[in-house]
């Protein structure tokens, strides 16, 4: 039953609130009773209804009680002492520890009149606490992000923890793998798995690297194409995490010794689901395990997303609707290589199209489109399936990768009889491609003769909109070094580098590409059976008025899509 309002007498920071006239008496008694009935400290629920402004509020309590006021997006919060409170009572409070100094510890509070909570936790760690004053959305969110991350690091975990865990240790037999497997649902180490797996997505990361070390383990992610660690369980919980993700995959969990492949599906809603490709390796301390995230989106990616210049993009269409000959994208290793194929594919997958790709791994399921994996042990190699789908009346051919010779031969020869080829290689442009083909083994007339399109890709860091700050221009000579024309100069430079806020400190967020998309025109065919090298032929290309990745990159800095930073670490070499 509520208590009337005239037996409620308000005080502390309620009353100066009235006082001060941030609220009316009669909602600052309601709120009272209705925080009190559900637990819920006063400042927060009436933030939380919008009662009054957080920043108000704030500085009110600051003036009124003499307790320093600051804005903890600018603290680094100390993790280790954030431990040292239970979760249930930083709730609870709703005050959160930042750091400590001898025996008295700081805690951030939006009610510095909430005595209990400083007294309750002085009593569970025994030091001596003071409030510090911030606002209370703020202090919501970084309580939340304090809590998650340290329900995802593990850290704190000790060796009597490990006791719980033993039903994880590596059976030799089935049985005991599947014994093992159904006993480790309940335990912390399955909950953190899956806790990064969930982190991952959430952070747009492509990679997870899960690594043994002598004396430590630690999980990074690769975001944008940057390593970061992310965790650091307990050196102890090493070989059970690898366990945990081998199951998950469908490996044989007994087997240490030699690398494996599998792949886990994590459903996230009925409708939608993320795949992993999953990679383990025996290292010295242990097996190492990396994660590539498959996200089916990419493979609905429009044209337009992927960071094609206009001419570059009119080039990619126009010979993807070629009826015959090779259409080659080149890279290195996450480059994005695979998402331009698959937006390709995506565009020409038509009802009146047959179309079969040859692929190792498979990354993504695709509707409508045969797609065969890939597996040496089994025999079926890239040769044994292209000669396949040739019996397979086809239209366009994918091959994943053209690695050898009889590869490179068959691909060639389907191009060359009727077939569209689509596939990959790994060289550094688009010169070097039409050489190295040669070099495998490819007479320079095949070359000549059945490439229509090569595009080579890098991936570059994009600059936040909202957080970007312009910079000084360099003086025109310096432009001109970095690769700039005079009549980009006089057209006028801007450039721009990343600024930082707690949600994004790198300043950066997702990626473009960088493309040299060449076609091969009749005069760089007749340089191919010269017997040209790659020099003479980019020199031909940009004759022909074709961006090599350098020029692609500084028109993408001049438009303050990246930085010119990192245009020259994604394009120097």
């Amino acid at each position: 039953m509520a208590v009337s309002s005239n037996r409620v007498h308000l005080s502390g920071l309620a009353r100066k609130l009235v006082v001060d006239g941030l609220l009316a008496e009669e909602p600052a008694i309601q709120a009272f009773q209705d925080a009190l009935q559900k637990k819920q400290p006063l400042v927060s629920y009436l933030v939380a209804n919008k009662l009054v402004d957080a920043r108000e509020v704030a500085h009110a309590a600051a003036l009124e009680f003499g307790v320093p006021l600051i804005d903890i997006n600018t603290i680094d919060i100390d993790a280790d002492v954030t431990k040292l409170v239970s979760e249930d009572l930083i709730k609870k409070h709703h005050a959160l520890p930042l750091y400590k100094r001898g025996n008295r510890m700081y805690l951030a509070v939006s009610d510095p009149t909430n005595l209990q909570a400083l007294d309750e936790i002085k009593f569970h760690i025994g030091a001596n606490t003071e409030a510090i004053l911030v606002e209370e959305d703020k202090l919501a969110k970084a309580i939340d992000k304090a809590l998650e991350a340290a329900d995802t690091s593990l850290s704190d975990m000790s060796d009597s923890d490990l006791d719980d865990l033993e039903g994880l240790e590596v059976s030799d037999t089935e049985a005991e793998q599947r014994a093992a497997e159904a006993d480790i649902d309940d335990a912390p180490v399955v909950k953190f798995v899956n806790k990064v797996f969930l982190d991952a997505i959430k952070k747009g990361a492509s990679d997870m690297h899960f690594e043994p070390y002598e004396k430590f383990f630690r999980v990074r992610f690769r975001v944008d194409g940057e390593l970061s660690e992310v965790a650091k369980p307990p050196l102890a919980l090493a070989n059970k995490i690898a366990a945990r993700i081998k199951v998950m995959s469908r490996m044989d969990v007994s087997e240490r010794r030699v690398p494996q492949d599998g792949r886990i599906k994590l459903k996230l809603s009925k409708t939608k689901a993320i795949d992993f490709r999953v990679s383990t390796c025996p290292t010295l301390f242990g097996e190492k395990a990396v994660l590539r995230i498959l996200d089916s989106d990419v493979a609905r990616l429009n044209i337009d997303q992927l960071g094609y210049e206009d001419h570059q993009k009119e080039l990619f269409l126009k010979n993807l609707q070629k009826p015959y000959g090779m259409f080659l994208v080149t890279g290195p290793t996450g480059s994005g290589k695979t998402v331009s194929l698959y937006t390709g594919i995506a565009i020409i997958n038509t009802i009146d199209i047959n179309i079969s790709t040859a692929e190792d791994p498979v990354e993504i399921n695709l509707p409508g489109i045969n797609q065969v994996q890939i597996d040496e042990r089994t025999g079926m190699t890239f040769p044994k399936a292209l000669k396949a789908f040739l019996r397979q009346d086809p239209d366009v051919i994918l091959v994943g990768e053209i690695r050898d010779i009889e590869t490179a031969s068959i691909a060639v020869k389907a191009a060359q009889t009727g077939h569209m080829v689509m596939s990959t290689l790994h060289t550094n442009d688009c010169p070097q491609t039409l050489t190295r083909l040669q070099d495998m083994g490819i007479q320079a007339f095949a070359v000549a003769t059945t490439i229509n399109l090569i595009t080579a890709q890098r991936l570059a860091r994009k600059l936040q909109p909202d957080l970007k700050v312009p910079l000084e221009t360099p003086p025109p000579e310096d432009l001109l070094k970095e690769g700039y024309t005079q009549a980009d100069i006089d057209a006028g430079i801007k450039l721009y580098g990343p600024g930082s806020s707690p949600d994004c400190p790198s300043g950066f967020k997702g990626r473009t590409g960088l493309y040299q998309v060449m076609p091969i025109s009749d005069a760089m065919k007749r340089l191919i059976i010269e017997g040209a090298n790659a020099v003479q032929l980019a020199d031909q290309a940009k004759a022909e008025g074709i961006w090599d990745l350098r020029r692609s990159g500084l028109m993408k800095a001049a438009r303050g899509y990246t930085s010119l930073a990192e245009i020259n670490a994604v394009t120097l070499e």
